[in-house]
């Protein structure tokens, strides 16, 4: 028999809590990868028209601990589906570990694959991340959304942004509305310092767009769409989509879940609206299969090409599957987290660890070649 939870502790973990994992994960195999790092990018970016700066995938080498070589392969092989962008995903603690002190060594290596392959980069700086405020570096002390972290964040994005041209797209909190799901008063604060981080960070960059990111399953699952419109400031309202209950089964058709993709575009308002990630997993136990994986690409693209003037852009989420257990030990284990129950913990680590497009042994599965035909049928924007 299922346990039957409270809907309040059941978050979202595709999207900003397992954001930061796989940054982590990058940032503790990259030093040992450590080339001549890139510096500031201030190069014209190579033209490369077969590349639609609009579709996205998340890029993630197929072993967990990756040569260099492994992740340039990943890159380029993502980089042929014929995508414009990915996902980069910085840990502030990891970035800043002394105020004012870059950690510019992991970040350029990143960077420079995704201008290798002439992508663009979608950046996820979580000051806000599921269910916490931060994480954010020891030397920050205990911050609150106030005015001094309004201007550490903009002076520490303003380096960052200034450094590296190709990031066009800023998510500055993820899953936002688990947090504020559990802290509703704090939304007038938040919604002041995002404004105010917004409009300084605008003056110096002008051509970059920000906004925050939903989760899109976790609304529906808790009939939560009217935290969109109180939070939807900025240039654009992001979304991740996990088609799952709240026990993360996939236990709905793809045609069913689908319908859920309308909801992105009545919630935000009138603001243009884009997917940081999206996808359908194959792992058995939650109800996944290879066909409906498929499938779901098709519904998710078919409603991209029916909407596309109200989308910013869409990344599909993710290149590889990974074993479980590399996904089970990823996510926050306390007692008082989403994950500190044993069927959402499982569920969760098997829906992100197969929702890859290759299986773990490298094989590609059938929605990769469905996703690069339906990019190469899409005319670039």
């Amino acid at each position: 028999m299922k346990v039957l939870l409270n809907k309040k502790i059941i978050g979202a973990a595709i999207g900003a809590g397992i954001a930061i994992a796989i940054a982590v994960t990058f940032f503790v195999l990259l030093p040992q990868l450590q080339t001549t790092p890139t510096g500031p990018s201030s190069v014209v970016p190579p033209e490369n028209s077969l590349h639609n700066p609009k579709l996205g995938l998340v890029i993630m080498p197929p072993t967990q601990k990756p040569t260099l070589q492994e992740i340039k392969d990943a890159y380029a092989q993502a980089a042929s589906t014929g995508i414009g962008r990915s996902n980069v995903y910085l840990s502030w603690p990891i970035m800043e570990p002394k105020q004012g002190t870059y950690n510019w060594g992991y970040s350029d290596i990143l960077m420079g694959l995704n201008r290798e392959q002439g992508l663009n980069v979608t950046l996820y700086f979580s000051v806000i991340n599921n269910q916490i405020l931060g994480p954010f570096p020891d030397w920050m002390g205990k911050p609150q959304l106030d005015q001094k972290l309004q201007d550490q964040t903009v002076t520490t994005l303003d380096a960052i942004l200034s450094r590296y041209y190709i990031v066009d797209y800023v998510v500055i909190g993820g899953s936002i509305d688990n947090y504020f799901r559990d802290h509703p008063s704090e939304i007038p604060q938040y919604v002041d310092f995002f404004n105010g981080v917004y409009e300084k960070l605008k003056v110096k960059h002008p051509s970059v767009k920000f906004g925050n990111w939903f989760s899109l399953n976790d609304i529906s699952n808790h009939d939560q769409g009217d935290i969109v419109g109180k939070l939807n400031q900025g240039d654009f309202v992001a979304y991740s989509y996990a088609p799952v209950d709240l026990l993360y089964f996939q236990s709905n058709s793809t045609e069913k879940e689908g319908n859920n993709l309308q909801k992105m575009i009545d919630f935000a308002k009138g603001k243009k609206i884009a997917l940081m990630e999206v996808g359908w997993s194959t792992d058995k136990s939650i109800n996944g299969t290879k066909e409906d994986q498929q499938k779901f690409v098709q519904i998710v693209y078919d409603f991209y090409k029916k909407n596309q003037s109200h989308f910013e852009f869409l990344t599909w989420y993710r290149q590889y599957d990974r074993p479980v257990d590399t996904c089970y030990n990823s996510l926050n284990q306390d007692s008082n987290s989403i994950f500190g129950n044993n069927e959402v913990l499982n569920n969760t680590a098997a829906y992100l660890c197969g929702s890859g497009l290759f299986d773990v042994n490298k094989n590609p599965k059938p929605a990769w070649n469905e996703l690069t035909h339906q990019i190469q049928s899409i005319p670039n924007s």
